[in-house]
């Protein structure tokens, strides 16, 4: 069984600390909804961790916004479909598949919930 491989180089020490120890149960999202990856209109708007350290905005245009608690500047730059997900690419051309889970996205070891 391969385990995940987090790139511990773009988080830092509070960002680092939430993986494993800042779980919150999904119900103590304001909303907590199945997500259908064969619909891109439903993924557009914001995105929450459940312990509130990443954050991931979803424009209808395309482009995205993301910020980690811990890293000074936010993550910008475009997303396209693909697969049964997303793949975000930022201004500096580095690439993040994003999955569609059953109720949320999966990103860089992350579940993010519908806000």
């Amino acid at each position: 069984m391969r385990t995940p491989r987090v790139d511990a180089t773009i988080f830092g020490t509070a960002s680092l600390l939430a993986l494993p120890f800042g779980r919150v149960a999904p119900e103590q999202l304001t909303a907590c909804v199945p997500v259908a990856s064969d619909d891109a209109a439903a993924l557009v708007g914001s995105w929450l961790s459940a312990d509130r350290t990443v954050r991931l905005q979803l424009g209808a245009d395309g482009s995205y916004r993301g910020s980690v608690e811990g890293r000074h500047r936010p993550a910008t730059g475009t997303y396209r479909p693909e697969g049964s997900g997303l793949v975000l690419r930022d201004d500096s051309g580095l690439r993040t598949p994003v999955t569609v889970a059953e109720h949320g996205l999966e990103m860089a070891g992350h579940q993010l919930f519908k806000a």
